[in-house]
């Protein structure tokens, strides 16, 4: 590999990571509304209300973004709520 390609690579791994990217809750008919909201506090660092409206938006609209972040800090949390049974992905 040359210096130029290892270079690119880099380059583009940094912009991966510092790139915005968001965490999207998606609607179904297996979670109550008190577990979404729990895992929303603990996981995504929501505030009860925020967890709330949120919920909300995901019943009545399909989806909603939960939390915005790089690529690094969300893995995780998505990882969290997909172990919850919660269906996310990052967008």
């Amino acid at each position: 590999m040359s210096v130029k390609e290892k270079t690119k690579k880099e380059s583009s791994s940094s912009a991966e990571n510092s790139e915005i990217h968001e965490i999207i809750l998606y609607n179904d008919d297996i979670n109550t509304f008190d577990h979404v909201i729990e895992c929303l506090i603990s996981i995504c660092d929501h505030t009860p209300l925020q967890a709330e409206q949120c919920t909300l938006i995901v019943h009545y609209k399909g989806k909603c973004s939960v939390k915005s972040g790089t690529l690094f800090e969300l893995k995780p949390r998505l990882k969290k709520l997909t172990a919850a049974d919660l269906t996310a992905e990052i967008i």
